[in-house]
């Protein structure tokens, strides 16, 4: 039993170089993902995408359960980790995705038509694909790598968004009619996105956004920096371990 649980959770993990049976798996997941996505570019509804939904909801609710009959093989915690692998990170992305496919198989009780509203959780089902993608796999270790740099400059930012928000708030209180309105303004300027829907009209305020837009150019490039040279090491590495498998091979 042991060793059918270990052989499920080498299929339905990322696959390895050369266990077919996984990369398979992984092809048909990520078809299956981007499948599911096809009735949410649209707005109306019928009995091609109600199969659909139906039949990739199921696929995600049995993935779900390998994953979770597998946790122990993946946390290493033993009878704790069947526990514990529910909050992880993308099991919590699971079990978002497999909620809507519950408002089909149940839509006769009337707790769980106000989940009809997690029609829009069908796109936590794009997520998945996180855990399939080589490459987002990089993009992930670099973020774990350089994840004490990137929360400073998010701690930054966010500090600054704050202070923003409540020195506008305060200069021109008749333009913002609350504090979020305030927020929402400091992080659209610190962005430089610049959408004109809410805009200070007096010349302090306007002093102020200036001064928001240039600190928030460089406030934004700074993760940008930190995440291309984390990449850049993480493909060093990659490499570097592929010459050593090739050298391992030849010997």
């Amino acid at each position: 039993m042991l060793r059918l649980r270990k052989r499920i959770f080498e299929i339905i993990e990322k696959s390895e170089d050369g266990d077919r049976a996984s990369a398979v798996y992984d092809f048909a997941m990520m078809a299956i993902i981007v499948i599911s996505m096809v009735p949410l570019a649209f707005k109306e509804n019928n009995r091609v995408f109600d199969v659909i939904n139906t039949v990739t909801g199921a696929v995600f609710i049995v993935d779900y359960a390998l994953r979770l009959l597998t946790a122990d093989c993946k946390l290493g915690r033993g009878a704790a980790s069947f526990f514990l692998y529910p909050f992880t990170p993308m099991a919590i992305v699971d079990l978002l995705a497999i909620l809507p496919s519950f408002t089909t198989l149940f839509s006769g009780l009337r707790l769980v038509k106000l989940l009809r509203l997690a029609r829009t959780f069908r796109v936590f089902r794009s997520l998945k694909m996180f855990r399939y993608a080589k490459s987002v796999q990089i993009i992930s270790n670099v973020i774990k790598s350089q994840r004490a740099p990137l929360l400073a400059v998010c701690s930054l930012a966010v500090g600054y968004v704050m202070i923003s928000a409540l020195i506008i708030f305060n200069v021109e209180p008749d333009t913002f009619k609350n504090f979020f309105e305030a927020v929402y303004w400091a992080t659209v300027s610190l962005t430089t996105m610049g959408y004109g829907d809410i805009y200070p009209v007096t010349t302090i305020g306007r002093i102020v956004t200036m001064v928001s837009s240039f600190v928030g150019i460089a406030i934004v490039a700074l993760p940008a920096g930190i995440i291309t040279a984390g990449y850049m090491e993480e493909i060093r590495k990659k490499d570097s371990d592929d010459d050593e498998h090739q050298e391992d091979d030849q010997k």
